[in-house]
Parts: C-alpha cells; sequence; structure tokens
C-alpha cells in the first residue's frame, strides 16, 4: 500500500523466526529501512529493495527517513530486531508520526529476545517475569537499580537487555551486585548469544557465576525466581501444575 509506513519486527534475524505477515509486508514494499546491522540481515532475502539506513544513535533521524520516504507515494518498512514494541521504534515512529497525519503507520509483531532466548534455554519464563535493559543511554542508572530491586524482591524471573557494551563492560556485573542482596547465589541463571543467527551459543550459571560472566550487546540473560531450576540442562521455571 502507497503512503503507508510499517514498522516491523523482524525477530531475531533468521527467517525462519520472522512472522509470516513481516515476510509477506517486506517482499511488497519499497523501501525498507533500519539500523545497520539489522537491515544487512535482510539484504539477500529481499534483492531489488531500496535499502536505507542509520547508525545507532540516530534514531529520529532514521524515523524522520522514513516519514519522508513514504511522503514520496512509497510503501516504507521501518525494521526492528525482535519486537517493534520491546525497546523497539514502535514508540518514536507514532510520536514522529503525529507530524504525518496522512500517512498510515501499522505495528507488526515479532518474536523479541526474551521469547527466542527463552526457547533456547528451555522454559525460564512460564511464569510472572520482568524484561529490565541495563543500557542507561535514555533510562538513568538508579531507575534501573530500582527496578532491578523491585523485580527481585517481587519473585519474578528477570530477562536483561543490553547487559554490556564497550563502554558499559562493568553493567552485568553491577546488576547482578544488586540482585545478591535480595537473591541467593545459588539462583538458576542463564544466557545466550547471537540468537537465531551464526554463532548461536547458550550456557547456565548461578547468579553468583553470572556475576563474571562475559557478555555483550548480543547476549540475553535470564535470572530464575525462587522456583526456577535445571532439569537436564535445561532452565526450566514451573508454574506450579500438579504432576
Amino acid at each position: 500500500m502507497k503512503n503507508k509506513l510499517y514498522v516491523i519486527g523482524m525477530g531475531p534475524g533468521g527467517p525462519e523466526l520472522m512472522s509470516r505477515k513481516a515476510d509477506r509486508l517486506l517482499g511488497g514494499c519499497d523501501t525498507i529501512i533500519g539500523y545497520t546491522v539489522y537491515v544487512d540481515l535482510l539484504r539477500e532475502r529481499y534483492p531489488g529493495k531500496e535499502f536505507l539506513t542509520t547508525p545507532m544513535t540516530q534514531e529520529a533521524k532514521r524515523c524522520e527517513m522514513a516519514f519522508a520516504e513514504a511522503q514520496k507515494g512509497k510503501c516504507v518498512a521501518m525494521v526492528c530486531s525482535g519486537d517493534a514494541g520491546v525497546y523497539g521504534m514502535s514508540g518514536l515512529m507514532l510520536e514522529i508520526g503525529a507530524a504525518f497525519p496522512e500517512i498510515e503507520v501499522e505495528v507488526v509483531p515479532g518474536i523479541t529476545a526474551a521469547l527466542s532466548g527463552g526457547a533456547v534455554l528451555g522454559a525460564p519464563l512460564t511464569h510472572d517475569f520482568a524484561v529490565i535493559s541495563l543500557s542507561d543511554r535514555l533510562t538513568p542508572w538508579e531507575k534501573i537499580e530500582k527496578r532491578l530491586r523491585a523485580a527481585a524482591e517481587a519473585d519474578f524471573s528477570i530477562c536483561i537487555y543490553n547487559p554490556a557494551s564497550k563502554g558499559r563492560p562493568d553493567y552485568l556485573k553491577r546488576a547482578c551486585g544488586i540482585l545478591l542482596e535480595t537473591l541467593p547465589p545459588e539462583r538458576v541463571c542463564g544466557t545466550v548469544e547471537n540468537i537465531g543467527r551464526e554463532g548461536e551459543s547458550s550456557r547456565l550459571y548461578t547468579l553468583a557465576e553470572l556475576k563474571d560472566a562475559q557478555v555483550n550487546m548480543f547476549t540475553t540473560v535470564f535470572i530464575g525466581n525462587s522456583m526456577t531450576r535445571e532439569i537436564g540442562g535445561r532452565m526450566v521455571t514451573p508454574r506450579g501444575y500438579r504432576i
């Protein structure tokens, strides 16, 4: 559809974990826009498309670019890794879209890392859970600390996004220190790196071991609740069914 903008969650990156609707819309659009790393995952599957990218920290520019292309009468897709509404671009697109009432925006869901990574580890999120990003680029670290403590005290399973980067190499260690104020050191935890992509790997830890784990921006971290345990090498949080 012309003069329409889709904000598409592309899942972890591979086509087998992308929704059929997302695949169909990407195949039918004129222009695909996104963060360089994510767009590069799509070039081979959608040849002949116009691809536009911006680097990290230029999210607003990327959104404005998408609306400018849609104003030209093009069908445009803004792509996000995982789900567009979980640390993705859908919120910013709708905010900026208020200035472009003639452009219709549709958000298309995708599989976020909490779900795809959880499937790799087993079943860590089958009860109530919290998702927390350790990136303090847009959220003050003091607020992140408060959320970590609240999630631990409420006995949520916790999924952590953006656990470390070159500029934040010790943030997971700091987060684990906060969690260890409330949680026992033997709490079952796990990590998954490069979910759904080449080089995918996973590992189970105790919370004490996790404090010194080597992670990066492509790692998703899982901390179990008081019921979580290791079963046959998998991380499992029982929901409470009677067996």
